[in-house]
Order: C-alpha cells, then structure tokens, then sequence
C-alpha cells in the first residue's frame, strides 16, 4: 500500500522527523477515500518529503528560472510544430500518430502496463507524459528512459 499518496488525517505519514500517530486502520480508511477511478485522472504524483534543518543548511543554488522557462517553452514549441496542439489534449489516434513507440519502448509499456493494472486512460496518460518527458529532453523519439520517468510519476493504486 502507498499510503504516502493520500498522507493520512495527522499528516506525518512518512515524515523523518515526526512521526504518525494514526492506527493502520485510520490510514486504511483514508487512503481508501478516493477511488481507483479517480486515481486515474491524476497524472503527475511527485513526492516532496519536508527537508531537515541540516538539508536547509546545506541546500546548494537552485536552478534559476530563466534556463527552466527556456526548456519548457522549446518542448511547446516542438510539440504545436509537430502537431499543433499540447500533448495533453491528444486522444485516440492523434496520440498514437504523436507518440508513436519502437519495439522496444512498445515492450516496456505493455509491460510496466501489466504489472501496473493501468486501464486505457491510465496508459494514454503514460503515453502523452512520455511524449513530453522526451520533448523536455529533445529528444524526437519516446525511448525506455522516458517511458519510465512517465511511469514513475503516475500514482500508485491503493
């Protein structure tokens, strides 16, 4: 079970530093509040765990966000040249024309989509995440490496 996803009523599930004082059934019962379902339209599930006073201390510097907004916007530029809209809104055959997948990269998905039980949408979501994961990367084509990032960042089923 991926508690961590939904945290739990006192909201230190997984914390370094404080720990739960929820009873596995109180998790259970609050994980269990959104269905699978709704879990399937949710995209992106990125963990960002609290940072320790020593982490703050020792934080180097941060990307600036110029070189960031630069990547981002040739990655859009790319994808409306390409096929005039976001990667977010290709459906049905306009994402498979889009995001086309070799042998290999077409193996790895059915895969990691049998061992994660993902349904169609989920496997559209996988597939236009690593359509843009690799056009953050430059690269034209979806290979492994960008499948998994997509796959990765996809929440895990209770």
């Amino acid at each position: 079970m991926d508690c961590d996803l939904h945290g739990c009523p006192c909201g230190h599930l997984g914390d370094p530093e404080k720990a739960c004082t929820c009873s596995p059934l109180t998790r259970n019962r609050y994980a269990a509040r959104l269905s699978g379902p709704l879990l399937d339209r949710i995209d992106l599930r990125v963990s960002v765990p609290r940072l320790t006073v020593d982490e703050l201390t020792r934080a180097g510097m941060p990307e600036r966000s110029a070189p960031v907004r630069a990547r981002v916007q040739a990655a859009r530029d790319v994808m409306l040249a390409r096929q005039g809209e976001r990667n977010s809104l290709l459906i049905g055959q306009a994402l498979r024309h889009h995001a086309p997948l070799a042998q290999g990269p077409a193996a790895f998905m059915a895969s990691a989509a049998r061992q994660l039980g993902l349904t169609g949408r989920g496997h559209d979501r996988v597939l236009r995440l690593a359509r843009t994961v690799a056009d953050l990367g430059g690269s034209p084509d979806i290979r492994e490496v960008h499948l998994a990032e997509a796959v990765a960042f996809r929440p895990r089923e209770l």
